[in-house]
């Protein structure tokens, strides 16, 4: 009897032990200020629901490319206006309703409406109407050809809601991806779980838990106390190689689309003076920052353009550290009050924020620093556009096309850039778009509109049996659909 109980108890334990191995904890830095992506710019959204919860007509792969999604196929008209997109059978949201056509234009209609809060408005710029020919048909027309359509729906901005939940999205998000909302405990973390009636292939993992860890010093003890299973975005670069070293963990360095820059308050003075913009930007050393903040990982950019992107050009020649050419400029200018630089919680912006203060005062600007909460950032300088300089990365995929908004948070305001960009939106053929955008990366370099730092590297770390993580981040996400434990 003894042996018996002995054995069920053996196998009771390996049970659980097996059992445990469908839930994982992931580490974020930042916590998203709400849980709605087509009503927030914050990239933190999009890492807890993107794929997860909410899911579009398309989406991206691990790899950048568009896939299929809620759409499972698509046509468009010979003169390329008419885009008719074929829905999934079969589809339900998380409450149990029906999604169907009628969801696809309300949410489209939504993102493009003139009272819109969508973050990414100009996604949907081009979009004329949008029509439910049938449950599973819809039909978007638009106002001129666009090839970048299925691009632009792959975004976490043009994901699918239902009107019976949408109010409900920014604190209980409904939607039809593989994991329901189970919780958000604010302050410390968000819970999803897997959904049962999934329309499409099943997770692997039961349960996903995210905990937000702003600190690097307490990331780095999570991961070595096993308090949470993955860090995709680690932010205590400077510990890598003592991950690389222990067999319990694997690094994942990757590239990501996130364009680090000392953005610029373009239409303030004394930042409206092309001269002191040019200053600033011939006073960084960006090496020097890449190092200091970010340990060796980064590509320095001298444009707002991803450098793997085929169509990337170098110019970083144009704002090469050059302190004398920056005083130089300086004394044309005059006397400069100290500039404010506002800075959100990420320790590439904290860390760099700190030695681009020194370069600058090395040259002759004074600056003051201001840590800001992400939440505080957001409202204060991208949405107030209250602040000199302060340091993020963008890393929403090819969004050059922001410097075609004068109202953005940097505030540029170029209509040659826009009609340039204009252009780009209705231009199919290969070439002539890499001439376009070539020529808007050359047209923000030379107008210095930001001092162009890095490409954010990806540096995470995991536990050494998960697999499915993304190595790189052609979207701000942390897909969760591949991502299983192997022994």
């Amino acid at each position: 009897m003894k042996q018996f109980t002995l054995a069920a108890a053996l196998a009771l334990t390996a049970g659980i032990a097996h059992a445990q191995q469908d839930t994982i904890t992931l580490g974020m830095v930042l916590e998203p200020p709400n849980l709605d992506p087509t009503a927030g710019a914050a990239a933190a959204i999009d890492e807890v629901v993107y794929a997860n919860i909410f899911e579009g007509l398309t989406r991206f792969g691990p790899d950048g490319a568009v896939l299929p999604a809620l759409a499972h196929s698509w046509d468009v008209s010979e003169d390329g206006t008419v885009y008719t997109f074929q829905l999934n059978e079969g589809v339900t949201f998380h409450d149990g309703t029906t999604m169907d056509a009628d969801d696809v234009v309300f949410s489209l209609d939504r993102a493009r409406a003139e009272d819109t809060t969508n973050a990414q408005k100009a996604l949907f710029a081009g979009i004329e109407n949008v029509e439910a020919v049938d449950p599973l048909t819809v039909r978007v027309t638009l106002a001129e050809p666009n090839g970048n359509l299925p691009f632009n729906l792959a975004w976490g901005d043009a994901v699918i809601v239902a009107p019976e939940s949408i109010e409900q999205a920014a604190t209980a998000p409904v939607g039809t991806g593989p994991f329901v909302f189970a919780e958000w405990l604010q302050g410390d973390r968000v819970t999803l779980t897997r959904n049962p009636d999934y329309w499409g292939e099943a997770p692997a993992l039961a349960q996903a838990t995210f905990k937000f860890i702003a600190d690097p010093n307490a990331a780095f003890a999570a991961m070595m106390a096993g308090d949470v299973d993955a860090f995709p975005n680690f932010p205590a670069p400077e510990t890598l190689a003592q991950f690389e070293a222990d067999s319990r963990f694997k690094v994942i360095v990757g590239s990501t689309e996130g364009e680090t820059i000392l953005a610029m308050n373009n239409a303030e003075p004394p930042l409206d003076d092309i001269r002191l913009r040019k200053a600033i930007a011939h006073a960084i050393n960006r090496q020097d920052i890449i190092n200091g903040a970010m340990f060796g990982f980064g590509t320095p950019i001298g444009t707002h353009f991803a450098p793997h992107n085929p169509d990337y050009i170098d110019l970083t020649g144009l704002s090469e550290h050059d302190p004398e050419a920056a005083k130089a400029l300086l004394a044309e200018v005059g006397e400069v009050r100290p500039l404010r630089l506002m800075l959100p919680p990420p320790s590439y912006a904290r860390r760099g924020g700190e030695i681009i203060a020194a370069q600058l005062r090395s040259v002759g600007i004074e600056t003051e620093i201001s840590n800001l909460e992400w939440a505080q950032w957001l409202e204060q300088v991208f949405s107030g556009k209250d602040f000199d300089l302060t340091i993020v990365s963008h890393t929403e995929p090819a969004d050059i096309n922001i410097y075609a908004r004068p109202d953005y948070y940097f505030q540029y305001d170029n209509p040659e850039f826009q009609a340039l960009i204009a252009e780009l939106g209705v231009t199919a053929d290969p070439a002539k778009r890499s001439e376009l955008n070539q020529a808007a990366q050359e047209m923000i370099a030379r107008d210095y509109v930001n001092g162009y730092l890095f490409q954010l590297a990806k540096t995470g770390v995991a536990d050494a049996r998960i697999e499915g993580l993304w190595e790189n981040a052609p979207t701000q996400a942390n897909d969760l659909t591949a991502v299983r434990w192997v022994e």
